[in-house]
């Protein structure tokens, strides 16, 4: 007979299924022991370069019951964003994970649709929706919950779907069935660290963030530094090089979020369109985009650099 938890437990992985989510996993919330000095030697190291907001709320990283009252389980979500179509191959590149709407917009309704949906089906249930809005590391508690593990370009893979998807946790105060952790089979591979343009993937597992292509055109605020030149690739927000070459990713398939959709002229555009583009024309592909972080002022600069104008 099925108890209880395995009931609810049910009816959540369904739901979130419904909601589109790639997967859904479930872990029992508490300490997260073993990433506690992980996360501390990457830090002393200064590997999140001037990305401070790294170093706030240590304890509450490492434990979700300090960020919500009574936390019992981590729902760890997977939303697929792989592309069926990619950027003009004579343009600036763009990441994936930027083509259509701010992720951050589109995962919150659907974790508020889920939550709703628990409190309605459940009862009172409590709880927190978290993507990127916390400090919460959510490729930790996507691998304690089987959804992956995390390979040595520090991205959560997982053997079905890859790992071109965002990772989004809705913390409860309700008892679930939990999932497992599952194994690594990055094997000997190295085609991460090999083909990474700034070496930022120091050692396997080890991501040098202030290293991180991702960082200096998104992150970095100040001037590109020097010694970076001609290492780009032609990356103008942020880099995929370490999951193009990741040989799971060969099972990414197109998402089917039509808010993922990217503007047409974001895939049409040449470097030369790029290069003259408007505040106008800056304001109409990025509506309602994470690219609108850096400014068209961000994106200049990045593009300046790649020309090799300063």
């Amino acid at each position: 007979m099925i108890n209880i938890r395995e009931k609810y437990t049910q009816l959540i992985k369904a739901e979130s299924k419904r909601l589109g989510f790639l997967s859904c996993g479930i872990s029992k919330a508490g300490f997260l022991e073993e990433e506690a000095p992980r996360l501390e030697s990457w830090l002393n190291k200064n590997n999140h370069g001037q990305m401070s907001y790294m170093e706030n709320h240590f304890d509450l990283r490492l434990n979700p019951t300090l960020l919500v009252d009574d936390a019992k389980s981590v729902i760890s979500l997977l939303l697929n964003y792989f592309p069926s179509e990619e950027q003009n191959t004579d343009s600036y590149k763009i990441s994936k994970y930027a083509y259509g709407h701010d992720y951050h917009f589109v995962i919150k309704e659907k974790l508020k649709e889920l939550l709703h949906t628990i409190q309605s089906e459940i009862g009172a249930v409590s709880g927190r929706a978290f993507v990127d809005s916390a400090p919460v590391l959510d490729k930790a508690w996507a691998a304690k919950s089987g959804l992956g593990w995390i390979g040595k370009n520090s991205n959560l893979i997982s053997q079905k779907t890859g790992s071109f998807f965002f990772i989004a946790e809705l913390i409860i105060d309700l008892e679930l069935e939990y999932d497992h952790a599952t194994t690594d089979h990055c094997g000997t591979c190295t085609a991460c660290i090999d083909s990474c343009p700034t070496e930022a993937i120091v050692s396997p597992y080890v991501v040098d963030g202030s290293k991180c292509i991702s960082y200096f055109t998104i992150e970095l605020k100040d001037n590109l530094p020097q010694e970076m030149k001609g290492k780009f690739n032609d990356w103008m927000f942020g880099c995929d090089v370490c999951q193009d070459v990741c040989p799971w990713n060969r099972f990414s398939k197109p998402h089917s979020e039509p808010l993922f959709n990217p503007n047409k002229e974001l895939l049409s555009f040449t470097k030369k369109d790029w290069e003259e583009i408007t505040e106008d024309t800056f304001n109409k592909v990025f509506k309602n985009s994470a690219v609108k972080r850096t400014k068209l002022s961000g994106l200049s600069r990045n593009i300046k650099f790649l020309k090799g104008e300063f």
